[in-house]
């Protein structure tokens, strides 16, 4: 008996499904519809058209935000075994018209309710696949779908609608449970849709496929009136919005963040699609494959018997086929030996995956992303999914580019790439790091930025210019200037050194000084290594050191503890700064009194000031006293005869204990040289009063956990041994290991040449 042809095919489906996906496309081979409506924002359908194109490669998705307020985004993703995406390419592949029939994006973003927003088009308060898995019997609703869909492979000479006549069957018995807790957004965008079908059937369409969520189903088959929807739809508010298409990646689709995303396998969900026959068979060997390429021993002989135990496994649990947990199983107690290590590497590589989706270069955007997608070609930065480091070295003209990029990019808030720490051997400022990992959401992020400017270089210029008008701290904008270098921002670094220096010299506090010091410091390198004029710079770090050697003193008077710990921090920054700021131009530069070797002898001033007032904390005063002596300006007998006042009877053992931590924050190396220091620490030690020792003990804790593991064993070992008093940095040495009782100069002559080869500051000597 010959199938009635009914005149509308609703095909209820599960989003990002890839048993869904093989049913719609064998329902739509079988029902030959003359149009597919597809839920989806009606405003998309001028771009379906380009997912006819070869180049547009799923996972792709729609972004829609809106025109005055980008940050108001939303995605609908599409993978393969998305069931509307075959859905799609099945209309287009056969020239049938295809249509999106969802509430349109401009009266979602309106009425702003977070679910519209995010476009959690299929998600509901009563979970239907939850629910009929517990009418099944089954307490685990993924597993239970799993088996009864996404697992079953497509069936020859079947009636391929009938899968979806049962499907709306189970969903008209659950709707009434949920009546009670349905959205207004469900409601309004059923409405929308009924609409949309009405339309369709009233240009003539015939056969009516309609691709939807499972849930909608029955709303869509109701014969409602029609004056009823058009009241519930009437003064809807609306903004105006902008629809491209984007690339996506599978791991976005393992994340809750749209169009009933979500799935926790994306990539084995992909295989399941596109591997209909053999697909444990061909699972099992693309694992072996990777593991192989990590260097993991597996041979065919794995394969096979991990194909047998994941078959065994599922008709022992009463599976259809193995699924994800029955291949899992099998793969980490055949080929990992039981280990989750090399397990963790198949999660991440192959069950969620880092496919990146491609759009055509016609696809709407808007100008900035062009201009971005320019200079990415130019420069060779593709865009990718998976986290890689980039090293650059800005004396040549492609690194110092990619460089200005970035930094660019970092300022207008795409975060493409993150500066990194430099690989052990690569110092200099001549050389950067970047991690570089391409998110789908940074689509927003350049819509946002595209109100700055056409290109990235006047959206990063009018963006800075912005930020310094509008900056909340002295800080915010030096951070800005050294920005400003090294994005090689010429047109903004005068607007924002306008800014700083007005700021700078309003602001009294020596701690927003003191803070903001160093990055104007660093900033004075970037002149030489990338070619910018960092000559108003200089100025205002002059300005900023001498202001600051002016107000410590008393900035740093009667502290607490927190702001004593705070301004060591400073203190210890603006010695760097000041120490680079000499080094930075030549001798005695500047101003009198202001460059150089003036500011070298207002800063070293400054320090024995700090030393010797009591009124300073002991930390601060302990800190002042180790950059003396690392600085050579003190010796070692100085530091000692400070020491022994810091730690003399009369200073309460917390404050000496603070004077303790700052003096050896530079490091404990230096109690393993100086056995003077080291006896008069260890003499103060046993001095503190019993009652007192656990108020002491903390601090001492922390002081000495920062040193590294062999100076701790050596500062102990010299203590057991007894060799801790004398009077000198020599004394108690000659009889350890290392250290001799005085300088070799010819040893220390070829360490000099040697030294001074490496660095460039004189011509070595043979």
């Amino acid at each position: 008996m010959e199938r009635q042809t009914p005149a509308v095919a609703l095909l209820g489906v599960r989003h990002h499904g890839p048993g869904s996906a093989r049913a719609v496309a064998a329902a739509l081979e079988q029902y030959r519809p003359d149009i597919v409506l597809i839920e989806g924002p009606a405003e998309a359908d001028p771009l379906l058209g380009l997912a006819a194109r070869k180049e547009m490669v799923p996972p792709v998705a729609l972004l829609a935000h809106v025109v005055d307020d980008p940050a108001q985004a939303a995605f609908w993703p599409f993978a393969a075994f998305s069931p509307e995406w075959v859905a799609l390419r099945h209309a287009l592949d056969r020239e049938v018209p295809v249509r999106f029939i969802d509430l349109p994006a401009a009266h979602s973003f309106a009425l702003a309710e977070p679910a519209a927003v995010t476009g959690a088009v299929a998600a509901a308060p009563l979970d239907p696949i939850a629910e009929l898995a517990r009418l099944a019997g089954h307490d685990d609703p993924e597993q239970w779908w799993d088996d009864a869909v996404e697992h079953r492979l497509p069936e020859g000479g079947g009636d391929a609608l009938a899968p979806f006549r049962t499907i709306a069957e189970a969903m008209a018995e659950l709707r009434p449970l949920g009546a009670q807790r349905e959205r207004p957004s469900d409601l309004l965008r059923e409405a929308f849709m009924r609409r949309q079908l009405r339309a369709a059937q009233r240009a003539g369409h015939r056969r009516i496929a309609v691709v939807c969520g499972a849930w909608h189903v029955p709303a869509l088959a109701a014969k409602l009136p029609v004056a009823a929807d058009n009241a519930l739809l009437k003064g809807l508010p609306k903004v105006k919005v902008e629809m491209t298409w984007v690339p996506w990646t599978h791991r976005r689709l393992s994340q809750s963040t749209g169009y009933g995303a979500g799935i926790a396998s994306p990539g084995w969900y992909q295989h399941l699609f596109s591997s209909p026959e053999q697909t444990v068979v061909r699972w099992m060997t693309r694992v072996a494959a990777l593991l192989r390429e990590e260097d993991h021993s597996v041979s065919s002989a794995h394969v096979i018997e991990a194909v047998r135990l994941a078959g065994t496994l599922a008709a022992m649990r009463g599976r259809p086929l193995p699924g994800l947990a029955e291949t899992t199983d099998a793969v980490r107690a055949v080929m990992c030996e039981g280990s989750d290590v090399p397990l963790a590497l198949i999660e991440d590589r192959m069950v969620v995956g880092d496919c990146l989706g491609e759009v055509p270069d016609e696809a709407p955007a808007v100008p900035l992303q062009r201009d971005l997608t320019r200079l990415q070609r130019s420069l060779r930065l593709k865009p990718e999914p998976v986290e890689r480091e980039l090293d650059l070295d800005l004396r040549e003209d492609t690194g110092a580019a990619r460089s200005r990029l970035l930094h660019r990019l970092t300022l207008l808030g795409i975060h493409w790439g993150h500066a990194a720490a430099p690989r052990t051997g690569s110092t200099g400022t001549f050389r950067e790091s970047w991690r570089l990992r391409w998110e789908p959401e940074l689509a927003v992020s350049i819509a946002e930025a595209g109100i700055w400017g056409t290109t990235v270089e006047s959206a990063a210029t009018n963006r800075a210019r912005d930020r310094a008008a509008h900056a909340g701290s002295l800080g915010e904008v030096t951070a800005l200037a050294e920005v400003c270098l090294l994005a090689d921002l010429a047109d903004a670094l005068p607007v924002v050194l306008k800014a700083l220096a007005d700021r700078a010299a309003l602001d009294a506090d020596v701690a927003h000084l003191a803070e903001a010091l160093p990055a104007l410091v660093r900033s004075l390198r970037y002149g030489d290594v990338r070619g910018t004029d960092a000559t108003a710079l200089r100025e205002l770090a002059e300005g900023l050191a001498v202001r600051i050697c002016i107000g410590l003193p008393s900035a740093c008077g009667s502290l607490d503890t927190e702001g004593a710990g705070a301004m060591a921090a400073h203190l210890g920054a603006t010695h760097t700064a000041v120490t680079l700021l000499c080094a930075a131009g030549p001798e005695g530069a500047g101003p009198e009194g202001a460059g150089g070797a003036g500011i070298r002898e207002r800063w070293g001033a400054t320090l024995r000031t700090l030393a010797r007032r009591d009124t300073v904390p002991g930390l601060l005063r302990g800190r002042a006293v180790r950059l003396l002596l690392d600085d050579s300006q003190w010796d070692a007998d100085e530091a000692a005869r400070e020491m022994g006042l810091a730690l003399s009877a009369a200073t309460p053992p917390a404050e000496a204990a603070g004077w303790i931590e700052g003096f050896l924050a530079g490091g404990g190396m230096l109690l393993v040289h100086d056995a003077q220091l080291l006896g008069l620490v260890d003499d103060w030690l046993g001095s503190v009063p019993e009652e007192v020792f656990p108020d002491v003990l903390p601090l001492l804790r922390r002081t000495f956990s920062g040193f590294e593991a062999g100076v701790r064993r050596t500062i102990g070992e010299r203590v057991r041994s007894g060799s801790t008093a004398g009077g000198g940095a020599a004394t108690g040495a000659s009889d350890r290991p290392g250290f001799a009782a005085a300088l070799d100069p010819d040893r220390a002559a070829a360490a000099r040449t040697t030294a001074a080869l490496l660095l460039g500051l004189t011509e070595a000597q043979p």
